[in-house]
């Protein structure tokens, strides 16, 4: 994987093919692997929440998850081959999990929606083993959890809790998880489960599944969008503005192996 740093954030340049092929190595030779996708509104919030910020950057594969930043990486002159979705990487691992009989646990959202969840992985990987799964209320006692996924005998752990809540959790008690790779995957359980649907594929392809998601849920997700993205455009032209100037303070056009 090629990594660069984009906003101060690091990323990993590579396919969802390469991701998984990574990860499938890596647990293989039981190398523990925290990984985390990034989207535009986390690119922006890293700015501020140094929380945030610093769990990302401890985390072993940083995917790009929009479309969003993979146009502002490659109008930086990166290259980007894709956007490894969370959702999507989340169903192939669970693929691999089942041919490999890896033991999964799920953790996060409502205690009917992660049931759901369970049941619908078990009705799409019949040889799954399920570790166990738990809601993602339970932050009055959260070293019992931890507990729990441990003592499941779970060796890829799937955090189902929204940001910074769910980055912030796994970089505190990742070395008391017992796991060897562990993701964070937001809103996966809800789609899963069937309670939220997600955008048509041709809107997954042009940047627009915020704007389905504004359609989904007005009231409550319109100014999130029209902050998080009238932000990273603002950041993007002054980027490309220093770089035309030759005051761009650091450029990693290349990246690293």
């Amino acid at each position: 994987m090629k990594r660069i740093e984009l906003f101060g954030c690091p990323l990993d340049l590579a396919s969802m093919d390469e991701t998984v092929r990574v990860i499938g190595e890596r647990i293989a030779q039981g190398v523990f692997t925290q990984h985390v996708v990034v989207n535009v509104a986390k690119l922006v919030h890293m700015r501020e929440d140094r929380r945030l910020a610093a769990a990302v950057r401890g985390c072993d594969i940083v995917n790009v998850d929009g479309m969003g930043v993979v146009w502002g990486a490659r109008a930086l002159g990166y290259h980007a081959p894709e956007r490894v979705a969370g959702i999507d990487l989340f169903d192939r691992l669970l693929g691999l999990a089942s041919v490999q009989q890896i033991p999964v646990f799920l953790l996060g959202a409502k205690s009917d929606i992660v049931e759901l969840t369970a049941n619908a992985v078990r009705q799409r990987y019949p040889e799954i083993q399920l570790a166990g799964f738990h809601h993602g209320y339970f932050w009055d006692n959260e070293e019992a959890v931890v507990n729990m996924v441990r003592q499941s005998g779970a060796k890829m752990l799937f955090v189902a809790i929204t940001s910074p809540k769910k980055e912030v959790f796994i970089e505190r008690w990742k070395e008391k998880l017992g796991v060897v790779f562990v993701m964070g995957v937001g809103g996966t359980f809800d789609v899963v489960a069937g309670r939220v649907s997600r955008a048509p594929r041709w809107m997954q392809r042009n940047g627009l599944e915020w704007a389905f998601r504004v359609i989904q849920e007005p009231r409550r997700m319109w100014r999130r969008y029209l902050t998080t993205n009238s932000m990273f455009a603002w950041m993007l032209m002054k980027e490309l503005t220093l770089g035309r100037l030759g005051r761009h303070p650091q450029r990693i056009g290349r990246g690293r192996d």
